[in-house]
């Protein structure tokens, strides 16, 4: 999946284009694991996703809408952005 959309108005990276390799969702208990792989990050493009998803959850937003937000270019199509708790980078490969 490559992601152009799900970043933080005003952000001053030239390219924002980002490549999403892999996905992974895990519930255990009231938590929810997200686990992002790709080739980089723009600022609060984690949160973004997450926030995303989150509502999808709830069922703010329909899992098939997620194509559309992608391809709309509107970042206010997406969810909210998470705060940053609870949020950590796991790994960093070159």
């Amino acid at each position: 999946m490559i992601l152009k959309v799900l970043r933080q108005a005003g952000t001053s990276s030239k390219n924002s284009v980002r490549k999403i390799f892999k996905t992974n969702i895990e519930i255990h208990g009231e938590r929810i694991f997200i686990e992002l792989t790709g080739s980089g990050f723009l600022y609060n493009m984690v949160r973004i996703i997450s926030g995303t998803l989150v509502e999808v959850g709830l069922g703010k937003i329909k899992s098939y809408d997620i194509s559309k937000i992608i391809l709309s270019g509107d970042r206010q199509m997406a969810g909210k952005t998470l705060p940053p708790q609870g949020l950590y980078l796991l790994k960093v490969e070159y």
